[in-house]
């Protein structure tokens, strides 16, 4: 059973930076993907970011790119995604997803997620 758990949201000001951690069990992941959505009130979830485990091909959304870099840590079968240059439209719930198909296909696992708010 694929569990994933998120950590590191939290309350930050504009242009500041928080790094997210997404910790993964119950599965040997080299041969997942494992991204990052966002969803924030009243909006759709949107993708922001993934990587691949075997190749460490990364891919970004146009809204992130160049702010946020998204790494793992295969020891620790962690995910991180440091943000940087916050703005209060990244103000969201920050989900890690896992899957074996592509990084912009659709998702099978997915931890409960974990807030970030960037105030102005």
């Amino acid at each position: 059973q694929v569990q994933l758990v998120e950590s590191g949201g939290g309350l930050v000001q504009a242009g500041g930076s928080l790094r997210l951690s997404c910790a993964a069990s119950g599965r040997t992941f080299s041969r997942f993907t494992m991204g990052w959505f966002r969803q924030a009130p009243g909006k759709e979830r949107q993708f922001v970011s993934a990587v691949t485990w075997s190749r460490n091909s990364l891919f970004y959304g146009d809204s992130v790119k160049g702010r946020f870099t998204v790494s793992k840590d295969n020891a620790k079968n962690t995910v991180y995604l440091q943000m940087n240059s916050l703005k209060p439209e990244d103000t969201a719930v920050y989900y890690c997803a896992a899957t074996l198909g592509s990084p912009v296909g659709e998702y099978d696992y997915w931890g409960p997620g974990t807030q970030v708010t960037v105030s102005a």
